[in-house]
């Protein structure tokens, strides 16, 4: 049987976002996170028989990302779709843990003069494994027509939830942490 003391699980969320130098002055792409940490505290084991629930989601809204993609960003992109990618770095982990994210809504809008055009979010509202430093692509953000002048896209009210597994008996008892990064870039 196991002791009373609970696990504990925290992910920080943290934005890098790459910068492009085009001509000058300097134009770059944007993602915004805005929300809070999840702090998770898994119940104890208290009698026998009885055992975690071994996945654990977060509530719906947890993050939420906007951003933009300027002219200059969309000119390199070539009718190419932009990427928001995912992953983790373990600060106190277990390999026996698992982190997931998916998306939940999110709007785009095209900006400036611009004929015939449009973007969209795609992908993502299933849940994709958030992997050890290597950037899974959690959505897509697809921009369609013939760039005119001062062309944007603005992307909003992207709500990101999370899901944890592999907790069980078996995982010893301690503080978890990991640091959830999310960077956008061309596809």
């Amino acid at each position: 049987m196991r002791n009373n003391k609970t696990i504990a699980f925290v992910v920080k969320t943290l934005l890098l976002g790459f910068f492009l130098f085009v001509k000058s002055p300097l134009h770059a792409q944007t993602i915004n996170l805005a929300g809070s940490n999840w702090n998770l505290t898994i119940p104890s084991i208290t009698q026998a028989g009885t055992d975690y629930a071994g996945t654990y989601e977060s509530s719906n809204n947890l993050i939420t990302i906007s951003g933009s993609l300027p002219n200059s960003f969309l000119n390199l992109l070539g009718g190419r779709s932009a990427k928001v990618s995912v992953h983790y770095v373990p600060n106190s982990w277990n390999n026996g843990l698992h982190l997931y994210a998916k998306r939940i809504g999110g709007t785009a809008s095209v900006g400036g003069i611009c004929v015939g055009c449009s973007a969209t979010i795609n992908d993502g509202l299933n849940y994709v494994e958030i992997p050890q430093g290597i950037d899974n692509t959690l959505f897509t953000i697809k921009f369609n027509g013939v760039l005119g002048l001062l062309t944007s896209v603005t992307y909003s009210n992207v709500n990101v939830q999370l899901k944890l597994s592999g907790v069980s008996v078996a995982l010893p008892v301690d503080s978890y942490n990991a640091t959830i990064v999310f960077t956008i870039g061309a596809l």
